[in-house]
């Protein structure tokens, strides 16, 4: 019997020493050693409030995820009806940028603006920035044919949408999805800091100047500063009475009565030997930098002759230097047939 009670006394004792012992160092550890060692402790679960960064909601962290240092973003916006079907509009200009003379690298800066939530699912699963456009009361997910009410109301909504990114503070080069960027266009587009807007054109008059150009809203490259953000207040609020007429129309009309020169914006409109498109094809396939399937009405149409678009580069690629005499693109016979139905 006494050999239990020995054991007994024994663990107790062993117990309390080893309590004693933690009392001891508890007491005699400087108080912030005691915090590296409860540091130590919950190591493996850090604190996140630690060094994050604060943004003042869903739209300022999607910018900031997506922009370059100096604040620029590439900007997309799609709905259901562009990411849909065997080969979907934005499947064919996540394309280009794999395809493209450096344009890989361009895909961390590009963000996808998605008007519903099956666009938004598909960007989500393809990795990329995404933001979810809100658009209460209005329903943006099936096709919009070109210059319909709803096709209209969604330009509008766009336009709204980017003049609050600038007001965000982001300059940014905005993109129709029916553009394939087959070279980095940010080589040709001017790097003076002085220049506000450059804007590609249906139709080039060799003038860069020129406000007699054709302007093209599907593809731009914007600073943020006061007067580009004018201009986007002025161009938005002009929309209830510019009933039947889309956003660019309006814009060309406003820069015609002597907005840009007021406000001193300084405009560079866009060579289509670099940035071309249906209705005016590229005079250099060495050159092109974005191909824009424009004058064209169904998004069906544009992924069919998109794709030519794509075996032509392919083609040109293949053939080197010594196929750019040959070269010749592809008619746009869907977009053409397009406008017939």
């Amino acid at each position: 019997m006494g050999q239990p009670r020995n054991l007994v006394c024994d663990a107790v004792t062993f117990i309390l020493l080893v309590c004693l012992g933690f009392l001891v160092i508890g007491v005699l550890t400087p108080a912030k050693n005691r915090s590296f060692l409860q540091f130590e402790r919950f190591r493996i679960k850090p604190s996140n409030t630690y060094n994050m960064t604060i943004y003042r909601d869903e739209l300022d962290e999607a910018l900031a995820k997506a922009s370059t240092e100096n604040k620029t973003v590439i900007v997309a916006i799609v709905n259901k009806a562009y990411v849909e079907g065997d080969k979907s509009m934005l499947d064919l200009f996540l394309d280009g940028f794999w395809l493209g003379d450096d344009t890989r690298r361009l895909l961390n800066h590009l963000l996808i603006v998605a008007a519903d939530q099956t666009s938004f699912e598909r960007c989500k699963f393809l990795h990329l920035h995404c933001y979810k456009l809100k658009t209460e009361g209005v329903e943006f997910a099936g096709e919009k044919i070109y210059m319909s009410d709803d096709f209209i109301k969604m330009m509008w909504r766009r336009t709204s949408f980017l003049g609050t990114v600038l007001k965000y503070g982001y300059s940014f080069v905005f993109t129709d999805t029916d553009v394939l960027w087959l070279r980095n266009p940010f080589p040709v587009l001017s790097q003076d800091e002085t220049m506000d807007l450059q804007i590609s054109t249906d139709s080039f008059n060799s003038n860069q100047s020129s406000e007699s150009n054709l302007i093209n809203t599907g593809f731009y490259m914007i600073k943020s500063n006061e007067k580009s953000i004018k201009v986007f207040d002025t161009w938005y609020a002009r929309k209830d009475s510019s009933a039947g007429l889309k956003e660019q129309d309006v814009l060309l009309n406003m820069m015609r009565e002597g907005l840009f020169k007021r406000l001193g914006l300084r405009v560079r409109f866009l060579d289509t030997l670099y940035f071309s498109g249906f209705c005016q094809d590229s005079r250099d396939v060495r050159n092109v930098s974005t191909v824009h399937a424009n004058c064209c009405r169904s998004i069906g149409a544009k992924v069919t002759d998109l794709t030519s678009v794509v075996h032509d580069w392919k083609r040109f690629k293949n053939y080197g230097a010594n196929g750019t005499a040959k070269f010749a693109w592809s008619r746009h016979t869907a977009c053409q047939n397009s406008w017939k139905h």
